[in-house]
């Protein structure tokens, strides 16, 4: 059996399904997993393990067994906790067979055999009987099935099946409750994540607007939640306007109803302002009393408390449908709603009866298109004024009364820009046919409908009539493409301008003219943990699921780098920022692959975890973007990064096999650039 596997392709602009050998997909699973994130998670093990130990401590002081059902396994640490408590038998139940034969395993390495059951199946289709799975129900149920948005992970119908046919009836549940908490608060920088707001740009004949269409105003946008990590926000970014309350809870020791619901809490303003988005987490208590609690609240709700870093859980963000101005002590309602699988806000200043009267709605659905085209980095970065200051600066210095401009990106606004800049003629090539109704959308609402002509085609097959036969003198792009994962799969734009190289004239400009791939090694403060082995965990030995962590990377991921915001993740820079590889837009994308090796010097004393890598374009001959390291910010060497754009992290093998991190003084590198696939391989050495 082949596996198809949906890769970007930096050579076309476009999601490509490539076959994979049969093990390529859990190979995947497993090395991209967030397991040992979880199992270096010392305050939820710690947290699971005293509400396990208590739970069958209650059982059993009602002169019961202990029978406990732990469902989405993993490890199975949980189970071999309640084993080691004293429960008297232990179902564990995973439906991901890898999984279940390395828990198989690790339940086997730490003696445990005789009292735990793996069970290689989805828990609604485990059986219950003399000749089921389960000889009887269980009286314990421990699960671990929740996301950052508690529910996003189907938490809700496991747990309704599981009370209606794997537990007893008044059963001990670990955790026992899961308590949602919301904030309401106005942030400019976070709703910018979800709505464009109005550009300003210096024409020569004054000053232009660029409006956001009605449609993309009144969108609701769609239902996911933006999961971020809260505690990197400093609170000069958002005003809270109400207290922390507690929005609902869920008792997972009773019968749990996974049907669409809606909850409402009443809430008076703390001060005024306008209601943009409601900030939530939640915690989950492990005990009936409460005593035992495992909290996501960000810095500011327990200043006084240690932070527990992760990444498995996060906070939530939700963007409410519009803003809604408040005033202080004047109560407004907010209603969350959820389905299954997810929960979306609204706030009303109607009483509660009233509100009810106006009857429930429906899951957010975008109709504007543009959130479908841009997730919420990309809304930022067209909302970031400075950076398309820098834009409207470099097309002064190639636009003139003359020009026929050619932009190739993805729902861009460079085009409207050219236009206002005194471009003759204006053309944009949309990928997709989502990209090019944002952008009839977006002209329509500035009446540029018949200034400026879009156009549906892939580079390689635009004919002259296309441009009317004329010859294009300016070729512009961000770059960003939507399919992009990685900083360099913008270079796409280089494979489009050699497709169009017939059409431009023999004096084109191109902007950005070149880019630069760079580099730099740093010591992560805590993402390094995502890739660590954590060998013992709570006194168990769990070295079987490093081991099968490691094989997975080695199948392929260890050689690669992957995506990640790196303004979420703190790090410190133990070199300087080297650029690596260069290349020219100006001319057309070579035959021959671009490679470069060399070493890089650590200036500062530290854990070399990694090296980052990101893109920097140069537009004209003093402006450049960076869609990576914006400035060392100390001489500690703490670093800021575009928060725009994830950056491409390379963990070192000796991250993954948690060698004794000597003080190496240098970092050898090998990097290629193959132009026929347009992907970049590498390697890195510490001496």
């Amino acid at each position: 059996m082949k596996t198809f596997c949906g890769r970007a392709n930096p050579t076309t602009g476009a999601m490509e399904w490539l076959e994979e050998a049969e093990d390529y997909d859990y190979h995947q699973e497993i090395a991209r997993s967030r397991y040992a994130d979880m199992l270096h998670d010392k305050d939820r093990n710690v947290k699971y393990y005293q509400g396990i130990r208590a739970a069958v401590s209650r059982v059993k002081e009602r002169g019961d067994k202990a029978i406990v059902l732990d469902i989405g396994t993993g490890t199975g640490l949980l189970a071999m906790m309640a084993a080691s408590a004293g429960a008297d038998f232990c179902y564990a139940v995973e439906v991901f067979r890898p999984m279940a034969n390395a828990a198989v395993k690790i339940v086997e390495k730490n003696g445990f055999s005789d009292k735990i059951k793996v069970i290689n199946k989805h828990s609604t289709e485990v059986t219950v009987g003399p000749d089921g799975d389960m000889e009887c129900r269980a009286n314990i149920l421990v699960t671990e099935l929740f996301d950052t948005e508690l529910i996003g992970e189907g938490a809700l119908p496991t747990y309704e099946h599981a009370h209606k046919y794997l537990v007893q009836e008044g059963c001990e549940a670990v955790p026992h409750r899961a308590t949602v908490y919301v904030q309401l608060v106005e942030s400019k920088r976070m709703w910018a994540w979800n709505k464009l707001f109005p550009i300003h740009v210096e024409a020569e004949d004054g000053e232009k607007i660029i409006v956001p269409p009605s449609e993309m105003e009144n969108c609701p946008g769609v239902p996911s939640v933006c999961d971020i990590q809260l505690n990197q926000v400093p609170s000069s970014d958002f005003t809270a306007l109400s207290d922390v309350v507690t929005m609902f809870s869920v008792d997972f020791s009773k019968p749990v109803q996974s049907a669409s619901t809606s909850y409402r809490v009443q809430l008076e303003p703390v001060r005024s302002g306008k209601a943009q988005i409601v900030l939530s987490w939640w915690d989950i208590g492990m005990d009936p009393s409460g005593m035992i609690n495992c909290t996501m609240a960000p810095y500011w709700v327990n200043p006084t408390s240690a932070l527990q870093w992760r990444d498995h859980w996060m906070q939530c963000v939700y963007f409410l449908p519009r803003e809604e101005r408040v005033l202080r002590g004047e109560r407004v309602q907010l209603t969350a709603r959820r389905d299954e699988y997810c929960l979306w806000y609204s706030l009303q200043r109607a009483r509660a009866e009233e509100a009810e009267a106006a009857g429930g709605v429906e899951s957010p659905v975008c109709r504007c298109h543009a959130h479908l085209l841009w997730n919420r980095p990309r809304f930022g970065q067209l909302n970031d004024q400075a950076r398309t200051r820098q834009y409207i600066r470099a097309l002064r210095t190639v636009l003139n009364t003359d020009s026929v401009c050619l932009c190739i990106s993805d729902g861009s606004l460079l085009p409207v820009l050219a236009h206002y800049l005194g471009a003759k003629q204006v053309f944009t090539v949309e990928n997709s046919g989502v990209s090019c109704s944002v952008m009839e959308k977006l002209l329509k609402a500035n009446h540029l409908e018949d200034k400026i002509k879009i156009i549906e085609a892939r580079p390689e097959l635009l004919k002259p009539s296309h441009f009317e036969d004329k010859k294009i003198s300016v070729l512009v792009g961000e770059p960003f493409f939507s399919t992009s994962l990685l900083p360099w799969h913008n270079l796409y734009f280089w494979y489009a301008r050699t497709a169009v190289s017939r059409h431009l004239s023999s004096s084109v400009s191109v902007l950005p003219q070149s880019a630069a791939l760079h580099m730099m090694i740093v010591e992560f403060q805590d993402l390094w943990r995502i890739r660590s082995p954590c060998g013992i965990c709570e006194g168990f030995d769990v070295q079987t699921m490093d081991d099968m962590i490691k094989d997975s990377l080695n199948f392929r991921e260890s050689k690669e780098a992957e995506p990640h915001p790196l303004w979420e993740y703190p790090c410190k820079s133990l070199s300087a920022p080297q650029e690596v590889l260069a290349f020219d837009f100006r001319e057309p994308v070579p035959q021959q692959c671009l490679s470069t090796e060399g070493s890089v010097d650590l200036l500062r004393k530290g854990k070399s975890h990694g090296a980052v890598l990101w893109m920097e374009y140069h537009l004209a001959a003093d402006i450049s973007i960076s869609t990576g390291l914006m400035q060392i910010s100390d001489e500690k060497g703490t670093c800021a990064w575009n928060p725009h754009c994830k950056q491409a992290v390379y963990f070192f093998s000796s991250v993954l096999e948690s060698e004794a991190l000597s003080d190496p003084a240098a970092v050898t590198y090998t990097i290629s650039f193959d132009t026929k696939t347009g992907e970049i391989a590498m390697d890195f050495k510490l001496l």
